[in-house]
């Protein structure tokens, strides 16, 4: 070989050796990057995705952000996911976070779709200097030794002890004193996590009557008069029936109940908790009645139910009873569950077939209460749905005397739509009994988004309201909203 070929010979070797060099370096630099970042994530707790998956988990955030720009091409549209799409989950996130709620370019809504809702503003807007404070509500007042007054009109529903992870009702109790709003035990029972933050609270009978029976799921009256005992114990809810699964019980998989739970609840450990159909003592509404009535004895605060309204002949047999008995039997509130309502396990034969939508059913509980002259003495609580200020708004022009939700709160935790619930397998550690899953959660972050997601959706409720004219958000009536029919036009609200 001559001298030019050895030259040649010695340069690719001297080439090849500096690639490998380089591409060493740059191997060692990445994993350097990676370790770093691995670090960052697992050590911050403002995401719960990204502490609980490390370096992977911010591909969720980075394609999250460049939808933004690519949703036209690669991406879904904001408002085809079910059953919340992504401008109802955005608003909530940045709710939650406290951050600028604004859009651009005008709204991606289509305004012509049957059953939305367009509010009626008013030529002459409500001033900031005329606006007030939401007026306070009373439920009990005259019928109970202790009525429960606030001043609250979005709440958070009943989710369980159970279905929810303790660092998701550790933080939802804190912010929900932080926002001033009450808190629903669901049928779980109460455990020393709603208490802690020391919100009010609304303790839920369901059909086991987790945390007040007896062995025989009877309900056990010294065991209620202790959970009312506590002073932020405000009321008492009957569950007859939730929004998705109309006429079927809570179900609790065996994997999720444990030590702690069935000791609150009252059942074995590692069983499945799966909760009767319905109140074996409850067969009509006589029978709802008594039971609304002894307990509001043994407790002495307002009592109420929680339905999901199908077939209408029992509330005209309600408002009959009520009519014979006199009105101080009747319940002190109907928390009103749409067929739409969420839930951690259902068939899905009730979940998508069974119930009427909430669209449907508090516009005709609202005019039978109003007929029977009695709207004043039973409030009503709108349930299934209702995340965003929009819908709230809806709800209390209506004629709803406040709101209740679940998954809204679940997103202002962080939840990220996986449907993972019913599988102790939630990435973000809300619905999850998994510690690695759990340690995601960091409660005092989250009980701050829980806080300024319910004060940041009162604010644009009383946006709307001051928008139709009226100084708060309590005066809103149907005369303030259209829903769009089936030919795309607004009409007025029935």
């Amino acid at each position: 070989m001559d001298n030019n070929g050895q030259m040649m010979v010695s340069w690719l070797t001297r080439l090849l050796e500096l690639s490998a060099a380089l591409l060493i370096f740059v191997l060692g630099l990445a994993v350097l990057v990676v370790i770093y970042l691995y670090i960052r994530d697992v050590t911050q707790t403002k995401q719960a995705i990204r502490r609980n998956y490390p370096v992977v988990g911010r591909f969720r955030y980075w394609f999250e952000h460049m939808g933004e720009f690519f949703r036209q091409y690669f991406f879904a549209q904001d408002r085809e996911e079910m059953p919340f799409n992504r401008a109802q989950r955005s608003w909530v996130y940045r709710a939650s976070k406290n951050v600028d709620s604004t859009i651009a370019f005008g709204s991606t809504r289509p305004l012509n779709q049957p059953g939305d809702i367009i509010f009626l503003n008013c030529l002459f807007p409500t001033l900031k200097e005329d606006a007030v404070p939401a007026s306070p509500l009373t439920i009990g007042e005259g019928i109970v030794p202790q009525p429960y007054t606030t001043d609250s009109f979005f709440n958070i529903s009943g989710m369980s002890f159970g279905a929810l992870s303790v660092p998701a009702v550790r933080a939802l109790s804190i912010g929900a004193k932080q926002a001033g709003c009450w808190m629903n035990t669901g049928e779980g029972g109460l455990s020393p996590y709603h208490l802690e933050g020391g919100c009010d609270i609304v303790f839920q009978i369901g059909t086991a009557k987790y945390g007040v029976r007896n062995d025989d799921g009877s309900l056990n009256d010294d065991k209620l008069a202790e959970v009312a005992r506590h002073a932020q114990v405000k009321m008492f809810e009957i569950k007859m029936s939730q929004g998705a699964k109309p006429g079927k019980g809570g179900i609790l998989p065996g994997g999720k109940v444990t030590a702690e739970i069935a000791k609150i609840r009252g059942i074995p450990e590692g069983q499945d908790s799966i909760s009767p159909n319905g109140h074996p003592e409850i067969k009509n509404v006589d029978d709802l009645l008594d039971m609304v009535a002894h307990v509001r004895k043994v407790t002495g605060k307002p009592c109420g139910f929680k339905a999901v309204l199908g077939h209408t002949g029992w509330l005209q047999d309600l408002m009959a009873a009520i009519k014979a008995r006199g009105e101080a039997c009747a319940p002190d509130f109907i928390t009103l569950d749409s067929a739409d309502g969420g839930t951690g396990a259902a068939p899905q034969s009730l979940m998508d077939f069974m119930g009427l939508p909430l669209k449907r059913s508090l516009p005709l509980l609202i005019d039978t209460l109003e007929q029977h002259q009695l709207k004043q003495r039973i409030k009503v609580f709108a349930s299934g749905k209702l995340v965003n200020p929009s819908d709230v708004a809806w709800a209390l022009c209506v004629g709803a005397d406040a709101v209740v939700s679940a998954r809204g709160f679940m997103f202002s935790l962080g939840c990220i739509q996986a449907l993972q619930c019913n599988k102790n397998s939630c990435p973000t550690g809300i619905t999850t009994h998994d510690p690695k899953l759990q340690k995601g959660l960091e409660v005092n972050d989250k009980s701050q988004r829980v806080a300024h997601y319910a004060l940041n959706l009162k604010h644009e409720v009383g946006v709307i309201a001051h928008s139709c004219g009226v100084k708060e958000p309590r005066l809103l009536r149907r005369d303030h909203a259209q829903v769009i029919n089936d030919h795309g036009l607004p009409e007025a609200i029935r």
